[in-house]
């Protein structure tokens, strides 16, 4: 299997120029692939914890070109939850930094590859996989939940080509990684590019720090790739006063963007000569179902725009008619080949095949205008987008539940921000460290309230709507 054929596409350009001074050019990425394919037999597991560098997106290339299944995993992860990970899902093989020693296993067979190591675990289990089962992606970010996205080789393939299309990429672009590699939007920015043989510039810096800037500049990055929060940080970094000669497109996907930071960019970018494109996506659908076209980022300001080629949408009102009237509000729904096979919860569902079928029931709320474009304007379930990573926050409670037996937990919010009740005596700051350390969301996205009792109806279930009223 050959999943990246980049022997023609390159040519003498470099695949990947990091931050750290490593350019990956064919003949290093060969000798790379070489070393995971005669180490790792094609249909294994193995727990992928990479980052923005050259070595690291050499090893995921290697990885999809021989068949091998990886688990992406945040860097980040607490070491508890990994460890639970792991004795869940048994994989053959650990690839992380070597940096990362807190997330090894207890073996110390391993062989070094660049500045990361590929470790043969304890385990034994040979896995049965689906034949098409391509890729594992987490629901939620480094919260360390068992549920995993399950991606086929279809999916990749397809929504690839789609954005490559909508975006217009060509082999001249650079984009800078400004997402991590685990995060799904993150990977389908270098998907799309390595498709087309575009130079990808990696980091793993913030755009809040010079270095970020300081590389950009230096290789003449074209694209910057945000979600939300992304946006509101270079706001305040004063993006706009920046001289950036070589950046012709801006995109940002990863939850709704502020009305006030749309139009704010939508308008930089129409005075400036460059390319502000809104987009809308989930782990579940690959990476991305709707693009708004850069000619009406100023026309439709909210929106997040219209299917992406070989896809479309529906809305369906509660009993599961289809809606055909603008400015009707339904649950969305998705048609597309990148909408993906289905979730994984527990090792055997490894083993399932096509779930969905090419349908996603995507769980927002929205509605069209009477030009076909689109608007989110809720979300059904307790799902929220916190800094561009998703976020169950019904997980958020059960954890916080386990964490602080003698106190009674209910969990609220909207996108970037988690309120979170309680009953009891409590330290606060232990909370907030517990976010800090174990699910990864910076405490400034979480406000503590105090309350008597959490209100509930007779059988028993969190009355939420009741929770800000005391």
């Amino acid at each position: 299997m050959n999943f990246y054929d980049l022997t023609d596409k390159y040519e003498d350009r470099p695949i990947v120029i990091d931050d750290n001074g490593v350019q990956l050019n064919k003949e290093l990425h060969n000798e790379i692939e070489t070393k995971i394919r005669n180490l790792i037999q094609p249909r294994r597991l193995v727990f992928f914890i990479g980052d923005n560098s050259a070595i690291s997106i050499s090893i995921y290339i290697s990885l999809l070109n021989h068949a091998i299944v990886p688990v992406m995993i945040s860097r980040d992860l607490n070491v508890d939850l990994f460890e639970q990970l792991a004795e869940l899902y048994k994989p053959e093989y650990i690839i992380l930094k070597k940096e990362n020693v807190s997330l090894r296993l207890d073996t110390d067979a391993f062989i070094e590859i660049g500045d990361y190591i590929c470790q043969k675990t304890k385990y034994t289990v040979r896995h049965k996989l689906y034949d098409e089962l391509a890729l594992l992606l987490t629901t939620s970010g480094s919260t360390g939940s068992p549920k995993l996205v399950r991606q086929s080789y279809k999916n990749i393939n397809s929504n690839t080509q789609s954005i490559a299309k909508y975006l217009e990429i060509t082999k001249e672009e650079r984009p800078i990684t400004s997402l991590p590699i685990h995060y799904t939007y993150g990977i389908s920015v270098i998907n799309s590019h390595l498709l087309l043989g575009a130079t990808i510039l990696a980091t793993n810096q913030s755009v809040v720090q010079r270095g970020f800037w300081e590389f950009f500049k230096e290789y003449g990055a074209t694209s910057i790739a945000g979600v939300p929060y992304t946006y509101m940080m270079l706001k305040r970094v004063h993006f706009f006063q920046m001289d950036l000669p070589s950046l012709t497109v801006m995109t940002q996907a990863g939850g709704k963007l502020a009305v006030e930071l749309h139009e704010d960019f939508a308008k930089y970018a129409a005075n400036s000569g460059k390319k502000f494109i809104v987009m809308y996506g989930q782990t579940e659908a690959t990476a991305r179902m709707a693009y708004l076209p850069y000619e009406k980022a100023l026309e439709k300001i909210g929106s997040m725009g219209i299917a992406i080629p070989n896809g479309r949408f529906e809305l369906i009102d509660e009993s599961g008619n289809k809606i055909d009237s603008p400015d009707t509000i339904g649950e969305l729904v998705y048609y597309g080949e990148n909408v993906t096979l289905g979730y994984s919860e527990q090792m055997e569902d490894l083993g399932k095949g096509d779930e969905r079928k090419g349908i996603l029931v995507t769980g927002d709320m929205a509605k069209f205008d009477k030009d076909g474009y689109y608007y989110i304007v809720g979300r059904k379930k307790r799902f929220l987008k916190v800094y561009g990573n998703r976020v169950n926050i019904d997980e958020i409670e059960r954890m916080l539940d386990i964490r602080f037996k003698e106190n009674e937990f209910a969990c609220t919010g909207e996108d970037d921000h988690i309120s979170v009740y309680y009953t009891g005596d409590i330290i606060e700051k232990e909370v907030f460290r517990f976010f800090m350390e174990v699910t990864g969301i910076n405490k400034q996205a979480v406000t503590l309230y105090r309350r008597r009792e959490i209100p509930k109806n007779e059988a028993g279930k969190i009355l939420y709507s009741q929770l800000s009223i005391e």
